[in-house]
């Protein structure tokens, strides 16, 4: 039996079957064990916090998470995953930093996004990006005092736009003077480390194009972030948000170093970002399905239970078609999503990845709840609250409707370079589709326009990210995944491609009406 004591001791100080364990060897094993035994051990403490030491159902509707749960939590040291082995970490294998979201994320969505911050958008830029100096201290915090970092880029007139950002630095005396204003960062408040972007500002006032990145310790007197307000957030309720306003002075060495410029390091960040979204989605998609089967299977009606009704059957269908897709995904991003890897030009597999897995994880949500009927429509369910927490995900990183307008875009530009606009061709040379191209043949053997509207581009996106998926699901197929599942993913991405396509050949000219209300109202018809 292990008993950890107070979060705040540095390092634990363990009980291991009773006895004192005063050289810290708990500690230093959850570095080196066995994979398998540590991510056990994670599972095992999510189970306990939320179901037998308190009710996840309860404080999900509660702002923040009781200090007592995100201590036994963290004590499992999780972030260990994103530290490299020089540091003292596990090593930034991105198979242990998915699995580690996918065990959170069964338990609860939000507690999972706050990993994804972490991990995702602070550590792994900061082990690439960062000098030697820096990082040593960062993660032995990190994993000594169990400090959290989050990113800081989205601004009040600003969001998706964010290379109009005003957030401006000068350099001053060996430090960066930082100032501007934030908004909508997870774990606003809570974070120990901000990851900062900002423009340098010339001596004529103006804001350079390139985009700098720093590292923020609030901690030091000089680094303190203001919180303006606390948003009041639908949904994801353990992840506090709000408006930061910066003031900053961070030392020269803070600051991170592209490999060329800032913009292609944002592209990076983000696309490695967005290819580690499946981690979040695995484990929430899995229980989704697992309490649909188990609803399913237990609920009667006529003499039979749900099981034995045909649109039963396919709607869960759909829930296992997400569960294999996302499993393809984390499958293709735990090779080649890594910090060694430059994703700065992989938008096309990154922005699918993101989109469709996001677009699933409501859909699953949705199904659930409707397959519970009135139980389902409580926020203390898990369909439920995860309609609600779920949502958000299509939303930022970049809106699911933008991400899908990039990947046509991209899909074009390089059909421009190569002067070839049949789409049957691209997917035929395209390497992450050219195995599945013939699968998807009869729908995508046409020539494109490129002069596509917005909400074509957005339809010939979705097709896209559809079929780059299904090239993941066969890749995996091929290495031994049950074969049943990927059949079955892929008619049903095929049948979603089909639509899509359809859609996107039909001539819609529809547009909004603004003055609508005139000769609009029906009881004057009556």
């Amino acid at each position: 039996m292990v008993f950890r004591a107070s979060l705040k001791q540095k390092p634990y100080l363990v009980l291991v079957d009773g006895k004192l364990d005063l050289e810290n060897k708990f500690y230093k094993t959850t570095m080196t064990e066995n994979f398998n035994d540590f991510i056990k051990n994670i599972e095992r403490t999510l189970k306990s916090v939320f179901y037998e030491r308190a009710d996840i159902s309860q404080f999900s509707q509660q702002r923040g998470l009781p200090p007592l749960v995100m201590r036994d939590i963290m004590a499992t040291n999780p972030f260990s995953v994103a530290v490299p082995q020089q540091y003292g970490g596990r090593g930034g294998h991105v198979k242990e930093i998915l699995s580690v979201m996918t065990a959170a994320s069964y338990e609860s969505l939000p507690l999972s996004l706050t990993f994804g911050i972490n991990m995702a958008l602070f550590m792994e830029p900061v082990a690439k990006y960062a000098g030697e100096d820096v990082k040593s201290g960062i993660f032995k915090r990190f994993l000594e005092k169990q400090n959290m970092g989050g990113l800081m880029i989205t601004e009040p007139d600003f969001g998706s736009d964010a290379l109009s950002m005003q957030t401006a630095h000068t350099l001053n005396n060996g430090k960066y003077h930082i100032q501007g204003t934030k908004h909508w960062q997870g774990l606003t408040g809570m974070a120990d480390y901000w990851l900062i972007t900002s423009r340098e500002q010339n001596s004529k006032g103006d804001l350079n194009r390139d985009i700098d990145f720093f590292v923020c310790d609030v901690t030091q007197d000089e680094q303190r972030v203001v919180v303006e307000e606390y948003f009041d957030n639908l949904g994801l309720y353990m992840i506090p948000y709000g408006v930061n306003k910066l003031d900053l002075k961070i030392p020269q060495q803070f600051r991170l170093h592209p490999e060329s410029t800032g913009i292609k390091m944002m592209l990076d960040t983000l696309l490695r970002s967005r290819m580690h979204f499946p981690g979040m989605g695995m484990g929430f998609i899995k229980r989704m399905l697992d309490e649909a089967l188990t609803h399913c299977k237990n609920r009667m009606v006529g003499g039979a239970n749900l099981l034995a009704l045909d649109s039963v059957q396919h709607q869960i269908s759909k829930i296992q078609t997400a569960y294999t897709v996302s499993s393809a995904m984390c499958h293709y991003s735990s090779s080649n999503a890594g910090i060694d890897k430059d994703l700065s030009g992989e938008g096309i597999i990154g922005n699918s990845m993101k989109a469709l897995v996001t677009d699933m994880m409501q859909e699953s949500a949705q199904t659930l709840v409707q397959l519970s009927g009135a139980r389902g429509y409580r926020l203390s369910h898990i369909g439920g609250r995860g309609i609600v927490d779920s949502r958000p995900f299509q939303i930022f990183e970049g809106s699911n409707e933008m991400l899908y307008t990039q990947i046509s875009d991209l899909v074009i530009k390089m059909m421009k370079r190569k002067k070839d606009f049949n789409l049957y061709h691209f997917l035929q040379s395209y390497e992450v589709t050219a195995h599945v191209a013939d699968y998807f043949k009869k729908e995508v053997d046409f020539n494109l326009d490129v002069n596509l509207s917005q909400r074509k581009m957005v339809d010939l996106g979705k097709a896209l990210a559809r079929i780059v998926n299904a090239g993941l699901v066969l890749s995996m197929g091929a290495k031994g995944y049950r074969a049943d599942l990927v059949d079955n993913a892929l008619v049903s991405l095929h049948s979603e491609v089909s639509a899509l396509i359809n859609t996107y050949h039909f001539n819609i000219g529809i547009t909004s009406i603004e003055d609508y209300q005139d000769g609009s109202a029906w009881l004057k018809f009556v």
